[in-house]
C-alpha cells in the first residue's frame, strides 16, 4: 500500500458535487466517489455536520482523510464519507450553519470557506488492501456494523441493488415494512434482516453466492411476500410485533391455512394475560404452540418459601427431606390449563422429579 499525503482546497472538492439516490455521491469535479459500495449512507446529525463546519469556518483542522487511487485515475473515499459530505451539502446550500446559508456570508468569509485546505492521503493498492486499510483506520471512529463489512466484502451489482431496495431511510423496505423490523436501513438492518430470512441464517454463504447477479429483484420479491402474509393472517397492527422473525415463521408456515379471525381473538387473550410476561412471543407461540416463546410469569421467592414451609422441606412427589435450594417450584395446575402463578397452585419438587415430570 502506497500513501501520499496532498491538498485540496474545499472549492476544488465540492466542485460538481451529485447526490443521485441511484447513481451515488460524486465530488471533484466528478472524479471522487464519495460513497463507494463498502461505504454507509449519511448518518451525521445536524449537530454533528454543523461541528465540522465551525472547525471549517474557525480555520482549525480537520482530521486528515483517506482516498484510495483507482486504476483509471479516480478516487474513492476510504475515509471521510461524513465529513465530505457536510461540506459538500453547506457549499451545495442545502443547510444553514448559526442561521446562515453559504449566500449569506459575507464575501470575505465565503471566500475564506472555500479556500480552506484539505488534508488528504492518497492510497494505492490492490482491493483488498483497500479494504484493510478502510477497516483499520476506522477503528477509532463510529464502528461499521457486520453487514456494512459485509457489504464491503461482496461489493458488486448486487450489493448495490439490494441496498436501493433495503438500505434507503424511507425506501421500498422501510414504507412497505419498517413497522415491523428492528433498527435502522440506513445502517444495513434491513438488509441484514432480509438476507437472514431468505438464506435460513447463512448470510455471508447467500452473498457469496449472489455477488454478481445483476440485482436484487428476487430478494425483493420475497420480502414482500413475506409482509403480505403477515397483513393477511395478522388483521391487527400491535407494537409488539416489531423485531419478530417473521421470515422465519414465513417459512415454516407460508403454505399452512391460517384462521386470521382465530388468531386475533387469542392474541387479544394472551395480551391481557398477567401470567405472559414476553407479549412479543405470543405471536410466535399462537402459531408454534411452544410455551417457551411466551415467559410465563414464575414464582416469587416469598411464594416458593410458603410452600417449602407448607411442606415442612418434603418433595412433593418422592416425599424425601430436601432443602430449599435444592427443589424447584411447579404448577400443580399448568398455565395452559388454567392454572395461575400463585402459592395456592404451587408445588416444591426435588430437581429430579421436577425433571421427570417436565418430560412427560
Amino acid at each position: 500500500m502506497k500513501i501520499e499525503p496532498t491538498k485540496i482546497t474545499i472549492a476544488e472538492l465540492a466542485k460538481g458535487y451529485t447526490d443521485n439516490k441511484e447513481g451515488g455521491v460524486t465530488g471533484f469535479s466528478g472524479k471522487l466517489d464519495i460513497r463507494p459500495p463498502y461505504q454507509r449512507e449519511f448518518v451525521y446529525k445536524d449537530k454533528q455536520r454543523g461541528s465540522v463546519i465551525d472547525t471549517v469556518m474557525k480555520g482549525f483542522p480537520l482530521n486528515v482523510m483517506y482516498w484510495a487511487v483507482r486504476p483509471d485515475g479516480t478516487f474513492e473515499i476510504i475515509d471521510g464519507q461524513q465529513r465530505t459530505i457536510s461540506i459538500c451539502q453547506y457549499m451545495n446550500g442545502d443547510f444553514s450553519f448559526n442561521n446562515l446559508y453559504i449566500q449569506n456570508l459575507q464575501d470575505d468569509q465565503r471566500q475564506k470557506f472555500k479556500d480552506y485546505e484539505l488534508t488528504i492521503y492518497l492510497c494505492s493498492g490492490t482491493d483488498t488492501e483497500r479494504l484493510d486499510w478502510f477497516r483499520t483506520i476506522n477503528i477509532a471512529g463510529e464502528q461499521l456494523t457486520d453487514q456494512e463489512l459485509r457489504n464491503a466484502l461482496y461489493s458488486g451489482s448486487w450489493v448495490t441493488d439490494a441496498k436501493r431496495y433495503f438500505s434507503r431511510t424511507a425506501g421500498p423496505a422501510y414504507g412497505l415494512g419498517g413497522k415491523y423490523l428492528d433498527g435502522t436501513p440506513i445502517r444495513q438492518d434491513y438488509l441484514e434482516t432480509i438476507i437472514n430470512w431468505i438464506s435460513g441464517g447463512n448470510i455471508e454463504d447467500y452473498m457469496a453466492k449472489h455477488q454478481h447477479d445483476l440485482d436484487a429483484k428476487n430478494e425483493w420479491e420475497y420480502f414482500q411476500k413475506i409482509i403480505d402474509w403477515i397483513d393477511k393472517n395478522f388483521i391487527v397492527y400491535r407494537k409488539e410485533m416489531k423485531g419478530i422473525p417473521w421470515g422465519i415463521l414465513y417459512k415454516e408456515l407460508k403454505n399452512s391455512q391460517l384462521n386470521q379471525i382465530k388468531l386475533e381473538n387469542e392474541i387479544s387473550q394472551l395480551m391481557e394475560d398477567e401470567e405472559v410476561t414476553n407479549k412479543k412471543g405470543i405471536y410466535a407461540y399462537v402459531l408454534n404452540r411452544n410455551e417457551r416463546n411466551l415467559n410465563i410469569r414464575i414464582f416469587s421467592p416469598n411464594q416458593k418459601r410458603e410452600v417449602f414451609e407448607r411442606q415442612k422441606g418434603k418433595c412433593a412427589k418422592c416425599k424425601k427431606d430436601f432443602e430449599i435450594e435444592e427443589m424447584e417450584a411447579d404448577h400443580v395446575t399448568p398455565w395452559s390449563e388454567g392454572g395461575r402463578t400463585e402459592a395456592s397452585n404451587c408445588q416444591m419438587l426435588c430437581k429430579e422429579d421436577n425433571r421427570r415430570k417436565g418430560a412427560r
